[in-house]
């Protein structure tokens, strides 16, 4: 098992091709607990988030198997405050810089 860090937001290939961005919350042997994963998908104004699974219980643990991973990275900053709002609903605001 390779070391993640809990509570961070990674972007996972699976051997399927499906890209995935999730929060990665436990391990458990060769299985990562995730909470709410959400896959590209190409729309109207490009790529967007959509939830990756429609009829699960998301309350409840999702376990991913890591056999079937081929990539993982943290997400990218952008990507990663625009998975926050798609999951959260809390809008992240840009930083910038502020001279006084």
């Amino acid at each position: 098992m390779i070391y993640l860090e809990l509570n961070k937001v990674y972007t996972i290939k699976i051997n399927s091709g499906e890209e995935l961005i999730t929060k990665i919350t436990g391990i458990d042997g060769d299985w990562a607990i995730i909470s709410d994963p959400v896959s590209i998908a190409p729309g109207p104004k490009g790529l967007g988030l959509v939830p990756s699974m429609f009829t699960a219980d998301l309350k409840e643990k999702i376990r991913l198997n890591m056999n079937n991973v081929a990539f993982i990275a943290l997400t990218e900053d952008a990507v990663k405050m625009k998975y926050i709002e798609a999951t959260t609903g809390i809008t992240v605001p840009d930083k910038k810089l502020i001279l006084g």
